[in-house]
């Protein structure tokens, strides 16, 4: 069975594990821009992050056969720094037409300040302009409150929610989401998100439609495998092939169709 993870950064992953991931049957990546662990010095760092997952990444994964894609954008922790954020979203235009791009994200809210939800909102706007897929990340302390004013702040401003991923979320949140036209993702990072068997159990509660599995995969301790992992897991409790091909293939397939960047040999 083939997979998509739909949401890793590999960024900080080293190329033995795009090696590990072929061979597990990882055949798309989508990377979103996310937060380094430590303050950027300017807009130009960004700037080059960008670049840095647009191409050089993209070649790496290709070495693998794997498909990279990835999104851009000024994400939640990186919202606070005023200038920064400014200076980045006058150039981010010009990074979101290459080819290789397939939507703006992750953005979202990261402490729940105002200035997060203004640069949150001025990026939920440009993709909604654009017409192209948006990953929202959802704030790992206040889950609940983030993901209200989350899915308040998508209706306030009449975005498009078949567009939309709500993510890393969890029995806490998942309900909310799901009541949405939104997709909804679950992030297997053990020791911070979810285990495949918390993931699991969310499925069988909830069901197969508008969810996706993703690795979020990054420098924390966490596993670029969740998602085949993961439907080891699906497969041990009982779900058929058709219903983990569905989350972990066919729904990311799916939504990142929406871009019209996003081109795999399905």
């Amino acid at each position: 069975m083939n997979y998509i993870d739909p949401h890793i950064h590999m960024y900080s992953r080293v190329t033995d594990d795009y090696e590990k991931m072929a061979l597990a049957g990882i055949r798309t990546v989508i990377e979103p821009s996310f937060w380094l662990g430590q303050q950027r010095t300017s807009s130009k760092t960004l700037i080059d992050y960008w670049e840095h997952i647009i191409s050089f990444e993209h070649k790496r994964a290709s070495e693998f056969g794997i498909s990279h894609f990835c999104t851009i954008s000024v994400n939640p922790k990186e919202a606070n720094n005023v200038s920064l954020a400014e200076d980045s979203l006058k150039e981010i235009k010009n990074y979101l037409s290459r080819d290789t791009v397939v939507g703006i994200g992750e953005i979202g809210f990261d402490d729940i300040t105002k200035q997060e939800e203004k640069v949150f909102t001025e990026q939920l706007l440009l993709a909604e302009e654009l017409g192209i897929p948006v990953i929202i990340h959802t704030p790992h302390i206040n889950k609940l409150e983030g993901t209200k004013k989350t899915l308040d702040l998508i209706k306030k401003h009449q975005i498009t929610e078949k567009r939309v991923i709500v993510d890393h979320n969890t029995e806490e949140t998942i309900e909310l989401v799901l009541a949405t036209e939104v997709m909804a993702g679950l992030s297997v990072y053990p020791h911070t998100k979810l285990t495949p068997i918390r993931a699991a159990n969310i499925l069988k509660k909830y069901g197969t439609d508008k969810i996706l599995i993703n690795s979020s995969a990054d420098w924390g301790i966490s596993d670029p495998l969740s998602v085949p992992k993961t439907a080891i897991q699906m497969e041990k409790d009982g779900f058929s092939k058709t219903d983990i091909e569905k989350v972990l293939y066919k729904n990311p397939l799916d939504f990142f169709k929406q871009s019209k960047n996003f081109k795999i040999n399905a």
